[in-house]
Parts: structure tokens; sequence; C-alpha cells
């Protein structure tokens, strides 16, 4: 995925000081794919971007978890100018439209529905899906688990 990739080279050099490369870097990204992701954002590992990162526009700031998939025209910001932005964790799947946005945390192990307007914490292990949200499952990781111990 030539998106994450050159992520990637952007943040190595942001992180080595040569801030105006890695600006550069991240508008060749923009060109390229019409979305903005950011050299200066924390992206854990197995970060992946559905159509090749097409619309994605995340916040300078963002700090995103390990193997987390994020669909098209999906924006991570912040409310207001003086807001921190959101904190996603580990494993959190953000669907297509979307919108996460103010000073929230995503738990682990999250899925966020397509269209969804998320400005309100969301706990670890939860389905979500609205505008505005709505948890429809909480605990998912349990439930599953209990359902494989019962057909064995």
């Amino acid at each position: 995925m030539i998106t994450v990739k050159l992520y990637r080279i952007g943040h190595f050099f942001h992180k080595c000081g040569f801030v105006k490369v890695a600006k550069s870097i991240s508008y060749l990204n923009r060109v390229l794919f019409g979305g903005w992701i950011p050299s200066s954002a924390e992206i854990g590992e197995n970060f992946k971007c559905g159509y090749g990162g097409i619309g994605v526009v995340i916040h300078n700031d963002t700090k995103i978890g390990n193997n987390c998939v994020i669909a098209q025209n999906v924006t991570i910001g912040r409310k207001f100018r003086d807001e921190k932005v959101p904190v996603i964790g580990n494993d959190v799947y953000i669907g297509a439209n979307s919108v996460v946005f103010g000073e929230i945390t995503i738990g682990n192990n999250v899925i966020i529905g397509a269209g969804s307007v998320v400005d309100k914490d969301v706990p670890d292990n939860s389905t979500v899906f609205g505008n505005p949200m709505r948890i429809i499952e909480s605990d998912r990781r349990n439930r599953y688990y209990e359902l494989d111990v019962k057909r064995k």
C-alpha cells in the first residue's frame, strides 16, 4: 500500500528532524491520493487504508495503535482549535465516510460502522455506528469466546 509506505518514509524523516522533507512527502501523498496522512502522526504497525487512503484526513497530532484499518473518506480530527485529538487503540476498524473527532479515546478491538459520527469515548471490545453514535454491542470479544466454547 503506497499511501502507508509514503507515511512511513515521511515519519522516519520527521523523527530524524528533517521536517521539511517529511512535510514534502505528506504533500506528495496528498496530491497522489487526495487525503492527508501527516508524517507527524503516530501510527502503529500493520496500519491499512482502504482504497489507497483516498479521502482519508488525519490530524497531525493523532495517535493510532497497531493493526488498525481505516476505510476511504474517514476524517480524524478535533472539534475546536485548542482541543486535543482522538487517541485510537489497537485493532480498530473505522468504516467508510466516518468522522472521529474531539478529545476522546477509542478503545482496543473496536468496530466503527460506516457513516458514523463519533464524538464520545468508545470502550474496548465495542461496535458503534450511527449519527449520533450509538454503542450497539459491547464486550464483543467475550461473547465470541463463549460461542466458541459452546461449540466444542
